[in-house]
């Protein structure tokens, strides 16, 4: 069995795309997923699985909330192998001096060059970003509410018939998840 992370786009932000964790864990252990658990509110799980293909159980898990809850929700999976390095290869370990302002944006597609070698980092300072392999790591020095790196700016990056997802979790969130999945 491998343990996974699933991220739930967008969701319990507003008074729409409501989902309670107790339905979230519900829907998971309806699908098969062992040892399944939620951190926060804001849409993230950890779970079990004999499944090896994370896009899959991502596509499952999307048409599963659909089906049963009524909403559309993009979902990206990540295993634990995943998480960790993500983790263990973060480039801004030095920069970011608070944890809770520092964020990963995960990516439903490949940090192809294409679509981010033509961001120019300076242009968006006092943000600092760095490219990953599926992901992108941003420190926000003066908080993330105005940010200007947020996940819909790295969505639009990619072509719209790509429906690239994007989703950030910040750093102490992170860390918890990959220690729930150990």
């Amino acid at each position: 069995m491998t343990a996974y992370l699933a991220l739930l786009r967008g969701i319990n932000v507003s008074r729409h795309q409501r989902i309670a964790m107790a339905d979230l864990r519900a829907l998971l252990t309806g699908l098969g997923h062992t040892d399944v658990a939620t951190h926060l509110q804001s849409g993230n799980a950890v779970f079990r699985s004999k499944k090896k293909d994370p896009d899959a159980l991502a596509a499952a898990i999307e048409s599963a909330i659909t089906a049963e809850l009524g909403l559309t929700v993009r979902v990206l999976v990540r295993d634990d192998a995943d998480l960790r390095r993500v983790v263990e290869d973060n480039p801004l370990v030095d920069v970011a001096t608070d944890p809770s302002k520092l964020l990963v944006t995960f990516l439903s597609a490949p940090t192809g060059p294409a679509e981010l070698d033509a961001v120019d980092p300076s242009t968006y300072a006092p943000e600092v970003m760095a490219v990953g392999e599926r992901e992108v790591y941003v420190w926000y020095p003066d908080g993330v509410r105005k940010a200007k790196l947020n996940p819909p700016f790295f969505e639009k990056r990619y072509p719209k018939d790509a429906r690239v997802a994007a989703t950030a979790r910040n750093w102490n969130t992170l860390t918890k998840l990959l220690t729930m999945m150990t």
